[in-house]
């Protein structure tokens, strides 16, 4: 699975839930570093990641050396001290483990595993009235960026049949 989410200690239930229906939506595994500030059987988890729950591919780690000793690939951390922006890397190899990580809601991803990887830390650009975004939606655009450079693998195009159907909306040239 070469996509991958990595949220270090997260702490609000409604934002892992939405990564969580992002990773469900794209095949997207996620990694979730303790501790985290809730439950995951908590209600708003699975609220927010609606009834796709089922179809989230995750594994919880102890603590952050857990996780790097059990893991291989190319690891962006999201900070708002990132030196380059998300789009000046390149995430089009589809064979390529890419863990795409996020620090917790209020103090980010540590200081000391940032200045490890400080050649893949990366920023979404805004103007200087913000310090930071919503983390889901964060989780998301550097999904869709990847998922975009790589042609979009294994993910449907048009409404799936399974759902409404690619005719699902009548154009009045087609009838």
């Amino acid at each position: 699975m070469p996509l991958h989410v990595v949220l270090f200690q997260p702490e609000i239930p409604p934002n892992t839930g939405n990564i969580m229906r992002t990773c469900a939506a794209t095949g997207t595994k996620l990694h979730l570093i303790e501790p985290l500030g809730f439950s995951l059987d908590e209600k708003y988890v699975r609220r927010a990641a609606m009834d796709y729950y089922q179809f989230v591919d995750y594994t919880v780690y102890p603590d952050a050396e857990s996780f790097f000793a059990q893991n291989q690939g190319s690891f962006y951390m999201l900070s708002r001290h990132g030196r380059k922006t998300y789009d000046q890397f390149n995430y089009a190899d589809v064979e390529e483990d890419i863990y795409f990580c996020f620090g917790s809601e209020s103090s980010g991803i540590p200081k000391a595993i940032i200045q490890q990887h400080l050649d893949t830390a990366l920023r979404i650009p805004m103007n200087e009235h913000v310090r930071s975004l919503n983390l889901s939606n964060c989780a998301m655009l550097l999904v869709f960026e990847a998922l975009r450079q790589q042609g979009f693998p294994h993910l449907s195009l048009v409404e799936p049949e399974s759902q409404k159907g690619y005719d699902w909306i009548v154009t009045p040239e087609s009838e």
